[in-house]
Order: structure tokens, then C-alpha cells, then sequence
């Protein structure tokens, strides 16, 4: 284990300490700020009712990561293709992430149900716009000279395009990618605070409502692993797609 790996397991450690003796000190009560022994106890403890909202709140993540993907890479070429398209679109890519999602979500529940369509298509709209940004600056930085010699063997822009720019964008688009994956927990939660019959956030708030502080931090741990979980998978498959890096 590196030293830098140290450091960073010993500050969770410091964090850790520091909270458990200030709410044992302090008498603090759990439904204000439970201890991180009482969240770790409650995580395993109410693992068979944490398990099934998670397990929803994953598949809402995973499909908008997919439907993210299917939109975000062929808008990324196409802008590259015309960069006319890129300068019409760009606005648009800004606006989208400029309003704030609590204002689209209660939207798209009205517009697409309580269902899972709608948090799917949240954490779609949170996710896409690091992808397409990262995959065609990625396009753009491609080296000049690779490009004149692709052009003068006679390559066109689909040969260059695949032989070419998207080897040379991989990086851009994984550190895309990781963006994307640990950021897709807020669209699909706040979709499910909005309106949802389950998944972590719509437990969240049940939880908050009865204040069972420590099932809602429960929540929040299992939320990070998830997002953990999924930067780590990305980190592997990026490994082993990018073996030259």
C-alpha cells in the first residue's frame, strides 16, 4: 500500500474518532447525530430493508449511465464532425446544467410518473454533459501531426475517427466517465425525494421523517460505497481498455 493510501485511510480514521468520542462525550442523541458505530451497527443490522432500495436506486444509476453513453458520444462526435453543430448545441449543454435539478425533477415526475423512468432520466441528464465535454476536447487535443499523416495516406474522417481521435480520446472520456458515475447518485436520490415509492432516497425520507437519524446516514453509507463501488469499476475497466497508458 502506497504512503499516500496511509494518509488518506488515516484521516478517515482521525474523522471517525473524533466524531464517535464527540457524541459519547457530549451525550449527543441519535436522533441529531448518531455515532459512526451506531450507523456501521444499523448498516449491517437493517441490511434485508437497505438491500431492496439500493438495489433500485443501482438500476435507476446504471440505466442513466447507459442512456447517458447513448447520447453523449454521438453528440460528441457529431459536434466534432461540424463544429457548427458544437457552437448551435453549446448553449443548450450549458443550460441543461445550469438549472438546478431540484427544479427539473419535480418536471419530470409530473411528466414521465413516479416510476423509474423518471430517475432514470435524471441521473442521465447530471451524467452526460462531463462525458460529451471530456470525449470532444478529447477529439480536439488530438495531435496535430498524427492528423496530417493520416491525411496525407488518404484516411478519411470515419478511418481517422476510429483508428485515431477515439484511441487518443479514451483517456479524456474515462476521466469523463468517472465524473459521471460518482455524480449520478444525486440525480437518481433526488428524483426518488421528489416522488418515488422506493430506493435509498425515498427511505431517506421516510427515515427523516421519523427521525431515525441513524437509518438515514445507513443511507448516505451505503449511497458512497455505491458510488465507490462504480469509480472503482471504471478505474479497472479504463485499466484494461487503455493497457498503453
Amino acid at each position: 500500500m502506497t504512503r499516500s493510501r496511509w494518509v488518506s485511510l488515516l484521516m478517515i480514521l482521525v474523522i471517525l474518532v473524533a466524531w464517535e468520542g464527540y457524541c459519547r462525550f457530549f451525550h449527543v442523541p441519535d436522533y441529531i447525530l448518531p455515532p459512526p458505530s451506531r450507523i456501521l451497527a444499523v448498516s449491517v443490522s437493517r441490511a434485508a430493508l437497505l438491500f431492496p432500495h439500493a438495489a433500485v436506486t443501482a438500476l435507476e444509476i446504471l440505466l442513466g449511465i447507459f442512456l447517458s453513453l447513448m447520447v453523449a458520444v454521438p453528440l460528441a462526435v457529431l459536434m466534432f464532425f461540424h463544429p457548427s453543430i458544437e457552437e448551435a448545441i453549446s448553449p443548450f449543454l450549458v443550460a441543461s446544467q445550469s438549472i438546478p435539478v431540484f427544479a427539473l425533477a419535480p418536471l419530470l415526475v409530473i411528466w414521465l410518473g413516479y416510476g423509474i423512468a423518471s430517475k432514470v432520466l435524471m441521473a442521465a441528464i447530471i451524467i452526460f454533459f462531463p462525458i460529451t465535454v471530456s470525449l470532444l476536447e478529447g477529439f480536439k487535443n488530438c495531435g496535430p501531426e498524427y492528423v496530417v499523416l493520416f491525411r496525407l495516406m488518404g484516411a478519411g474522417f470515419w478511418t481517422r475517427m476510429r483508428l485515431l481521435y477515439w484511441p487518443w480520446a479514451l483517456p479524456y472520456f474515462f476521466a469523463g466517465l468517472k465524473v459521471g458515475v460518482t455524480v449520478a447518485t444525486i440525480g437518481a436520490v433526488i428524483g426518488e425525494w421528489v416522488g418515488s415509492q422506493q430506493g435509498l432516497g425515498y427511505l431517506m425520507i421516510q427515515m427523516n421523517a421519523r427521525l431515525r437519524v441513524d437509518m438515514v446516514f445507513a443511507a448516505i453509507l451505503w449511497l458512497s460505497l455505491m458510488g465507490l463501488g462504480m469509480w472503482k469499476l471504471v478505474n479497472v475497466l479504463e485499466r484494461k481498455v487503455i493497457h498503453w497508458k
